[in-house]
């Protein structure tokens, strides 16, 4: 069975619901005027540690390649303008118009000062103790650029 026939664990593909980011947005509002910002970094960091196991496990194992598989399922499925460039020493994500990010100004008409820390404090924690980094660079409003890095 190849890369792309294996069966990915994290790949919901019921009804896209985006008003789940806009709840995310209010929540993490409210964890930072409630308990603070370390408070909302350390769900953040347990996302990546706890919820996606499976994904650090891969990477742990090296490989990078079940990442780039939920990247590409998840930004596709929310109509992302993205494109994802593999090459030898490192493969990047280029998210020009993130469907979470521009759902959640639509619809409450400003995003969390902290949206986009879930992604940079995730990849981070996703990466800790594996072969490989992640580093999240915003470009702007909605968009980003995600590199995995083999280790030096």
């Amino acid at each position: 069975m190849s890369d792309e026939e294996t069966p990915m664990r994290y790949q919901e593909d019921g009804n896209v619901h985006m008003d789940f980011h806009g709840a995310v947005n209010t929540t993490i509002n409210f964890i930072v005027a409630r308990y603070g910002i370390e408070a909302l970094h350390e769900i953040f960091r347990r996302v990546g540690t706890d919820v996606y196991q499976d994904l650090r496990r891969h990477l742990n194992a090296g490989d990078s390649h079940e990442l780039v598989k939920h990247w590409r399922h998840f930004f596709t499925r929310e109509g992302a303008d993205y494109e994802i460039s593999v090459g030898d020493d490192e493969i990047v994500l280029t998210v020009r118009r993130c469907a979470a990010w521009f759902h959640v100004q639509k619809i409450h008409g400003t995003v969390s000062a902290q949206f986009c820390d879930q992604t940079s404090i995730v990849n981070t924690a996703l990466a800790e103790g594996t072969p490989f980094r992640i580093d999240t660079i915003i470009d702007g409003p909605g968009a980003c650029r995600q590199v995995i890095r083999r280790r030096s």
